[in-house]
């Protein structure tokens, strides 16, 4: 059994995360959240909780443990991973949107944050620090892309997020430190209702009654994969064997036009009695993409991962759940 520290162990990934971790490998599960943007009652439907104060970090007496702290403060970080065997640094500025709105934010989350969780890791002799990283550190190119290819981020979130596979890769090579980057595919499923990713916006847009809004003329790809999946990559980088150093693309290594998620979407939300929803076309963003989706047979050659659920099947499951979710509160907002 197995200590995780687990930043930003609050929001959309965590709880899945958590809940996987506690049924299969970990003993506790300490969290680092500040709550910006991730809800302790995320946690509670895990196991149940116990909250220190941030500055008064002590051993766990619960299973899960909840201190309320910003990752870039490097006290905080310190004391954290001590006593821990595993770091997933989840914690972010996420999104390409808000990186662009405010720059510095971005850096000061993406770069000192994940540099202070790396320092810490390494004071407290931790074996193993996985780190979500993101597509958007490869920019404009043509998919699928792997881990070869040439990063040149188009966004500041890329940039950070390069800049923190970066840092990694210097911790494991100078400092021993056995660390994991991991590219995210656009993430999905039960539990992302407040997430600004595509798929939950245009969940919460449905059941309003408005219209679905498109950046651009919908052909822009990307690569969608289910929140279960994407778990199970996270809890097999927290453990396979010589991977140190390595960064792993986890995605379904299917390309997905923002037309066909609308129609794939479309279908789920008629099988839970919802009408079909109108689309409004709006310009497209800077910073953005046009084509992603990602190649990932060195996930499967040396995690022994791969995609199961399809994107069908993951709407299916993503919008039954938000649709029975919605029944417990007055309305979707």
């Amino acid at each position: 059994m197995t200590a995780f520290l687990v930043t930003g162990g609050c929001g959309f990934i965590g709880p899945s995360l958590i809940a996987r971790l506690l049924a299969d490998r970990a003993n506790i599960v300490r969290v680092i959240d500040d709550l910006s943007t991730g809800r302790v009652e995320n946690l509670q439907r895990v196991a149940e909780i116990e909250t220190v104060a941030a500055g008064a970090l002590r051993p766990p007496r619960r299973r899960i443990q909840l201190a309320v702290g910003n990752i870039t403060d490097a006290k905080l970080a310190e004391a954290a991973c001590r006593d821990m065997d595993v770091v997933i640094h989840l914690a972010a500025n996420t999104g390409v949107a808000p990186s662009i709105e405010d720059p510095r934010a971005d850096c000061l989350s993406n770069v000192i944050g994940t540099f202070n969780y790396l320092e810490g890791a390494r004071a407290a002799g931790v074996g193993r620090f996985v780190f979500a990283s993101s597509g958007a550190t490869v920019g404009e190119c043509a998919p699928p892309i792997h881990e070869l290819v040439p990063a040149r981020p188009v966004s500041p979130y890329g940039a950070s997020k390069l800049a923190g596979e970066a840092y990694c890769s210097a911790y494991a090579r100078t400092f021993g430190l056995a660390t994991v980057a991991l590219r995210f595919g656009n993430v999905y499923g039960p539990g992302s209702e407040h997430k600004e990713s595509v798929v939950a916006k245009f969940i919460r847009r449905a059941f309003a009654g408005q219209p679905l809004q498109i950046y651009g003329d919908g052909a822009q790809t990307r690569d969608f994969v289910y929140i279960d999946d994407l778990t199970r990559a996270i809890e097999r980088a927290s453990a396979a064997d010589g991977v140190g150093g390595e960064v792993f693309q986890i995605a379904t290594a299917r390309e997905t036009t923002v037309g066909e998620l609308v129609e794939a979407l479309s279908t789920a939300l008629a099988a839970e009695g919802f009408p079909r929803p109108r689309i409004e076309f709006l310009d497209r963003r800077p910073g953005e993409v046009l084509r992603n989706f990602a190649d990932t047979r060195k996930a499967a050659a040396l995690l022994g991962w791969s995609a199961e659920v399809s994107l069908p099947e993951g709407l299916r499951r993503t919008v039954r759940w938000a649709a029975q979710a919605a029944k417990k509160v007055p309305a979707i907002s």
